[in-house]
């Protein structure tokens, strides 16, 4: 990292380890950081991407990616039905990975978390598998992440939004909320909450395809109900279908400065065009948890 300060607006160089560079030198990282095919190319995730690294770097995480070497763990391949293509994709990563003797790797997105720890093993990619969330969660208990120097949260209203492939085919719940938990924020739950969660609608190779015939798009539905969350209106959320988690609403508070976190690239294109849609950007902003705890930390600079 630059040990020059930024001008204003200037974001601070950053250079990441390359693991091939890693490799030519005989060394090898502690972890690998899956970056994703979001994290790479969609602008939005790309700064989730940038966040993440800089916690990395702050903590001093000995840490490395792929770069060029990395591709498609070919999860939206298979969620589409193309079991071939997904298994191709899935032998060439495996290659590269099992090539460098990776054993620990850290990923943003439950979509390439899911596939990389319960689908890989099959094709001879066994690892330890870690979504940033828990990531987080972990160097917050262990005091390397104090969650202050930076932006402040306190009293500011948040809901957690759970992404399926994190939650319902993961069970894990409690990690991104304890790391929301540690920015002293108002976090209030959504009723249609943990495994009871509504999907953002982007899941299951959704996202790559046109939407089918219907009154309402899921996301639409799903920002619907975090708006709803957020400002308090008991009787929108009296009226919603689906399974409930949480019975209770919360009080009645003003959108300014609200936040739906997430913690997946899928659900953070979802929930943002939902916000659009909504015609609520100016009030409420979607953040990822590692965006949070960067800000927070005084580095998301």
């Amino acid at each position: 990292m630059s040990p020059t300060t930024p001008a204003a607006g200037e974001k601070r160089q950053i250079n990441v380890p390359v693991m091939a560079d890693l490799a030519a030198r005989n060394e090898s990282p502690e972890i690998l950081f899956w970056v994703g095919c979001a994290g790479a190319f969609d602008d939005r995730y790309k700064r989730v991407t940038r966040a993440f690294v800089r916690i990395l770097e702050h903590v001093g995480t000995n840490y490395a990616v792929l770069g060029l070497e990395e591709s498609c763990t070919g999860d939206p391949a298979k969620r589409a039905g193309n079991e071939f293509l997904f298994q191709m994709q899935a032998m060439t990563n495996i290659t590269t990975l099992n090539g460098y003797g990776i054993k620990k790797i850290v990923t943003a997105c439950p979509h390439c978390f899911n596939t990389i720890k319960n689908e890989y093993p099959a094709l001879g990619g066994d690892y330890e598998v870690i979504h940033h969330s828990t990531y987080l969660q972990q160097l917050i208990n262990e005091g390397k992440v104090g969650v202050s120097g930076g932006e402040s949260f306190k009293g500011r209203r948040i809901t957690f939004h759970d992404s399926c492939y994190l939650g319902r085919a993961n069970n894990i719940y409690e990690a991104p909320r304890d790391v929301l938990a540690a920015l002293d924020a108002d976090l209030v739950e959504m009723k249609r909450s943990r495994a009871n969660g509504l999907c953002c609608g982007a899941g299951g190779a959704q996202m790559w395809k046109d939407a089918e015939p219907g009154k309402k798009e899921i996301n639409i539905e799903r920002t619907e109900e975090a708006l709803a969350t957020l400002s308090g209106q008991a009787e929108a959320l009296a009226n919603l279908g689906g399974v409930e988690t949480e019975t209770s609403a919360p009080g009645p508070h003003d959108l300014q400065g609200s936040i739906i976190a997430v913690s997946c690239p899928f659900c953070m294109t979802m929930m943002s065009d939902g916000v659009k849609n909504k015609e609520q950007e100016g009030r409420v902003q979607v953040f990822d948890l590692a965006e949070l705890i960067a800000s927070a930390e005084g580095i998301n600079a």
